[in-house]
């Protein structure tokens, strides 16, 4: 062979390896940055459930999709930071699971579309512009546990017919606090109740709150819905022990935690819809077009371990309303 044809077919060779391994190099997976406001130690079922709602649109992680986590740890004020963060990596979807962390990555991104879990009101907050058509880059699953406090204040009055004024405890910086006062002061109204307010900043002051709040007579307590107050739940409920109040949540967690009784949406069942969602947006619907969600089933626990604790009969008629009782 000439020594021109044969460094021609080595200079060949060497354009076409680089061309050869280009082609091998795997692409890119779509990445979604899920902003999860409570505690990473907490987190694995509602991943889980995420990880299943994206399973069912065809997504499975490391397969055809990937996964950035940020975790919030319980303080709303590391959420900017994280959300930005995501938004500078360009992913595709950023989930987020509660009304402080979506407010974050709207506030971080226009474009890149945001799968919200709230209890509040999207509307109000300026989340989206309807329900039926949200019409940003922003849609998710409403939880409506601000708006079922009546709900829940009628079933403390089945467990405790004889009350007549209930601790109502709320988070002053929760967005949803006045809405929340209004919903309870009116539902109690209807029902013949009293509510005493208590609002609280954060878990230092929740020793001095709870006294405030027995000193007050109290003869229950109906706790507001706030992301804080969940990712302290065991501190809640041992407090509502401690000062022989009955307790009444919104998440089974904190039932199990030892809280009296719950009822609200399931968070597992909402996270799982959060996955569902993100997979549609990644096979190309647009979060403007997906109507925001709503529960339509709401589940009811009762601690009768707690119940006992606390001298209390929690009468048959309630028992058998329960989704699940803690024996």
């Amino acid at each position: 062979m000439k020594r021109r044809e044969f460094l021609g077919l080595i200079g060949g060779a060497a354009a076409a390896r680089p061309l050869a391994a280009a082609a091998q190099q795997p692409a890119k997976l779509p990445t979604i940055g899920f902003l999860y406001s409570g505690l990473q130690q907490e987190s694995a079922a509602y991943l889980a459930a995420f990880r299943a709602g994206l399973k069912e649109t065809g997504y499975v992680e490391g397969n055809n999709v990937a996964i950035e986590l940020r975790w919030g740890e319980g303080h709303s004020e590391n959420l900017p930071a994280m959300a930005a963060d995501l938004a500078g990596r360009n992913v595709a979807v950023i989930c987020a699971n509660n009304i402080n962390a979506a407010l974050a990555a709207e506030a971080a991104t226009t474009t890149i579309a945001i799968v919200f879990m709230m209890a509040g009101d999207p509307v109000e907050d300026g989340l989206v512009n309807s329900f039926s058509h949200p019409g940003g880059n922003a849609t998710g699953i409403q939880l409506l546990n601000a708006e079922i406090v009546s709900r829940r204040l009628q079933l403390l009055h089945e467990l405790m017919p004889s009350a007549t004024q209930i601790g109502f405890l709320v988070r002053s910086t929760s967005p949803t606090a006045d809405f929340q006062v209004k919903s309870a002061r009116a539902a109690a109204e209807a029902i013949g109740l009293r509510i005493q307010v208590a609002r609280t900043f954060d878990e230092g002051d929740f020793d001095q709150t709870f006294q405030a709040v027995a000193a007050a007579k109290a003869d229950a307590l109906l706790v507001g819905t706030d992301a804080f107050f969940n990712n302290r739940r065991e501190q809640l409920a041992a407090l509502a022990m401690r000062y022989h109040l009955p307790s009444m949540f919104d998440f089974r967690e904190s039932a199990l935690a030892g809280g009296l009784m719950s009822y609200g949406a399931s968070l597992t069942d909402a996270h799982r819809n959060m996955g569902v969602y993100a997979g549609r947006i990644l096979k190309g619907e647009q979060p403007s077009e997906l109507p925001v969600m709503q529960p339509t089933k709401f589940e009811l626990v009762i601690n009768l371990k707690t119940a006992k604790a606390l001298g209390l009969t929690v009468p048959a008629t309630l028992l058998t309303q329960a989704d699940d009782v803690i024996e």
